[in-house]
């Protein structure tokens, strides 16, 4: 559970994933407005009602970096 309390994510969902595309658009709104607003982008995909686990998901998909390339298996290393 994000944020460590028993407060719950939504309506009973414990875990979420989130794709490139969507963290993508938090992290912009995060960076042209701020967290709120960040907050307000991650609510738009995920019904998370408490502010501590919404404040947190941001934090944490704020941080995020694109993942590197990976190297086909058949490439010598």
């Amino acid at each position: 559970m994000i944020g460590g309390t028993d407060r719950g994510v939504g309506r009973g969902i414990g875990m979420f994933s989130v794709s490139q595309v969507e963290a993508a658009a938090i992290q912009k709104a995060f960076h042209e407005s701020g967290e709120w607003a960040a907050v307000v982008e991650l609510r738009r995909h995920f019904p998370i009602q408490d502010n501590v686990n919404a404040l947190n998901a941001v934090r944490a998909i704020v941080r995020w970096t694109r993942p590197p390339h990976s190297v086909p298996a058949d490439t010598p290393v």
